[in-house]
């Protein structure tokens, strides 16, 4: 059984989470992937999934969790909770990720340290579940990419209603609910993925009945009620935007598999389209992805749903020009833009890529502009007018998802193409280049410091 420090290092086999500052990538371009990719479990699903433990004394136990930084981050937060997290290797044949036990027996310490809530926005997570079974919670404001504000006032207003006290102090959300959370009807003015899933959790445990009426709707939060209801909550809605939950007393453990990754399944394919190859990608779930599928079937790349997932086809040539605006889901995914936006700048014609979840996200255009690409910026708007070939050059990671765009653009380019602040990149992308030097790209990862 391991906690703390000791579950980083179980996780990235001996590497610090942060050792990626030192590491690059490099990638000679143009080669064509052809191959089949296994794809791993959703982070965006496994660190909810894991906060979730804490509204339980009874093991909860979480298969198919990917080797990820972010996930090294959340096991070591919960364990300075209390939480054991014991953690074994997954089974390859199915996709390679970690089995993870977490048992919160006794929350020793309801404090959330800046320290670690500092590297990761979804620490926020643990604050519904510890108000709610502890009755108070002492959560560090978050960090995580910097890709806009991302104020978390929707989790705060939600708990609130749920008759939380809320107070903000050197830089910490305090909240108490000393008698307990009951339960609300609470009305989203927007969508939010994270305040929903936390005030899920919240709700699971408080005296009533709780509506969360606008909710959010992403694979993710339908992966988690499936957990919660396994560990004995009642949950009615699943899958729309309108969630009932009947309070318990309390929960039980569970088993329960992590959904795959439904970015990564978008993220290679547009890595097959923007090198012209074909890849087939195991696990994928077409209904998860259909908005992607939408739009690169119009840029001309070929679907074809498998027994095993999904296979992408390109073949051979350029993708055509085709505008998007990211929407919630089942909308097109703010955490595919940028690999959208790498792809584009290789069409032919031009793409007008909107975004409309967060204001800071096209920060990884300077950097493709670097490699010959062609992009206008008006507001929440990027012009992309594709060029017939990009050139390898030194580039820098901003955020994860800009990372991974970088890394797609250096498949596509001529020469060579070296990106640094790889950390990014091992917070959301598991053994990244493995997978595709596995399909024929000719990338490594050089170890320095």
């Amino acid at each position: 059984m391991t906690t703390g420090i000791a579950v980083q290092e179980g996780f990235l086999e001996g590497e610090d989470p942060e050792r990626g500052l030192m590491d690059k990538i490099v990638i000679e371009g143009g080669r064509p992937l052809s191959g089949v990719v296994r794809l791993s479990g959703a982070k965006n699903a496994a660190l909810p999934l894991m906060a979730a433990s804490l509204l339980t004394d009874q093991p909860l136990v979480l298969d198919g969790v990917p080797r990820l930084a972010d996930i090294a981050t959340m096991s070591a937060l919960l364990a300075q909770h209390g939480v054991a997290v014991d953690h074994q290797p997954g089974d390859p044949v199915t996709n390679g990720g970690a089995r993870l036990s977490l048992t919160a027996a006794r929350i020793a310490d309801t404090t959330a340290p800046y320290d670690l809530v500092r590297k990761m926005r979804a620490s926020v997570l643990v604050l519904g579940p510890l108000v709610a079974r502890c009755g108070e919670a002492r959560v560090s404001l978050p960090g995580g990419c910097a890709i806009g504000a991302r104020p978390v006032d929707l989790h705060l207003s939600g708990l609130e209603q749920l008759g939380a006290t809320i107070d903000l102090d050197g830089g910490y959300i305090h909240a108490r609910a000393p008698h307990g959370l009951k339960g609300a009807t609470i009305v989203f003015p927007k969508v939010s993925v994270g305040a929903t899933e936390n005030l899920l959790m919240a709700a699971a445990l408080a005296e009533g009945e709780t509506v969360l009426v606008n909710a959010a709707r992403e694979p993710e939060i339908g992966d988690l009620a499936a957990c919660l209801t396994a560990m004995g909550a009642r949950i009615e809605g699943i899958g729309s935007d309108r969630l009932t939950v009947q309070g318990r007393p309390a929960l039980g453990g569970a088993t329960h598999r992590v959904v795959v990754d439904r970015i990564e399944t978008g993220t290679f394919a547009m890595a097959a389209a923007i090198t012209g190859g074909k890849l087939e990608l195991i696990g994928a779930r077409p209904a998860h992805v259909e908005a992607m599928i939408t739009v690169l079937g119009e840029a001309g790349i070929a679907f074809q749903e498998t027994e095993d997932g999904l296979t992408v086809d390109a073949g051979g040539a350029r993708p055509l020009g085709v505008d998007v605006m990211t929407e919630p889901f089942p909308g097109f995914p703010t955490d595919l833009q940028a690999q959208f936006m790498a792809l584009m700048c290789v069409a032919e014609g031009a793409s007008m890529i909107t975004e409309t979840i967060f204001e800071n996200r096209f920060m990884h255009v300077p950097e493709l502009a670097r490699m010959g690409a062609n992009i206008n910026i008006h507001g929440h708007t990027a012009l992309v007018r594709g060029v017939p070939q990009l050139t390898g050059a030194p580039v820098m990671a901003t955020d994860l998802r800009a990372s991974i765009s970088l890394v797609m653009a250096g498949l596509a380019a001529r020469g060579e193409t070296v990106l640094n602040r790889v950390y990014h990149l091992d917070r959301g992308y598991e053994r990244v280049e493995e997978k595709l030097a596995a399909c024929g790209a000719a990338i490594r990862r050089v170890r320095e410091g």
